[in-house]
């Protein structure tokens, strides 16, 4: 009986990713990051109606680093997508919108009958309007500014305020002016997402090429302080970023000497069509996200 060699399978060559090329499957990644964001913010409403705020707090803050991290990863795998886009939108209304909205009606805002959960629902209504500018204007609006308050801005901002309240021991209800104070902010964060004040987008990433050890100093000297008194700090950092837009629209009124106060204009350059003419177009339509537009 005559026995047939085995045939040795010859090894896969290894296939090379070209360049542009992403993965199969690395699109869930971000994804994945955007639905932990929709989860968190979900867990935030559930321990709210259970009445524990610091919890909810929480929740809405880790809510902010998932979103920060989805957009982060998509960028690094070049796997931005118009559904990323839209889902990444959902899920900040649910996680920025309503639950830090329905938390500070519950915790503060309930012994105000309408007016507390009117409140309430302007937040959560202008940071809906906010998210739908946001997606129609991001490719015209000015990179280094924020037009308006972002909601994850404000809803940090109401997080960090409970989490002050609760280690400092104030009682809402107990103390007086805590919760008008809170009744007129919650209107405030609203108006400020919907306006046209400027906010720092922390885009501009040129000063950290340039001089990446300062930024790593400035960066431990930060988390040292944070972590010195956390929710005294979050407050106070948070604070101040909100109150950062009026100031900066203020001032730029006053330089402006009375002009319209708002972000620098995208640059315009002038685009030939077919039949000789030239069409004005901002700088941004021009630059289409994923691409190296540089020459």
């Amino acid at each position: 009986m005559q026995i047939e060699p085995v045939k040795k399978r010859r090894p896969r060559r290894r296939r090379w990713r070209k360049e542009g090329e992403v993965f199969r499957g690395a699109h869930i990644w971000p994804n994945l990051f955007t639905t932990a964001n929709l989860l968190s913010g979900f867990f935030g409403i559930v321990k709210s109606i259970d009445g524990n705020f610091e919890l909810a707090a929480i929740a809405v803050l880790a809510s902010c680093i998932f979103d920060i991290l989805d957009g982060k990863v998509a960028r690094l795998t070049g796997t931005s997508s118009r559904f990323g886009v839209e889902y990444d939108s959902l899920a900040d209304l649910v996680a920025f919108g309503v639950a830090p909205g329905l938390m500070i009606y519950l915790m503060a805002l309930k012994p105000y009958g309408r007016i507390g959960w009117l409140a309430a629902f302007v937040f959560m209504a202008c940071g809906a309007l906010r998210l739908a500018r946001f997606n129609v204007q991001v490719e015209t609006t000015s990179k280094k500014y924020f037009v308006g308050l972002p909601i994850p801005g404000g809803a940090t901002m109401i997080a960090t305020t409970v989490l002050f309240l609760r280690y400092r021991e104030i009682s809402v209800h107990g103390t007086p002016f805590i919760g008008p104070v809170l009744l007129a902010m919650t209107f405030l964060l609203g108006s400020f997402m919907i306006s046209t004040m400027p906010y720092d987008s922390f885009k501009d990433i040129e000063f950290i090429k340039a001089r990446p050890s300062s930024v790593v100093f400035g960066v431990i000297i930060l988390v040292c302080v944070i972590v010195a008194d956390p929710q005294l700090m979050l407050f106070l950092t948070l604070s101040v970023y909100t109150l950062s837009g009026p100031v900066r629209w203020i001032v730029w009124k006053i330089m402006g000497n009375g002009k319209k106060a708002g972000p620098p204009e995208p640059q315009e350059v002038q685009v030939p069509v077919e039949n000789g003419a030239e069409e004005r177009k901002p700088v941004a339509e021009l630059v289409k996200p994923g691409k190296d537009n540089r020459k």
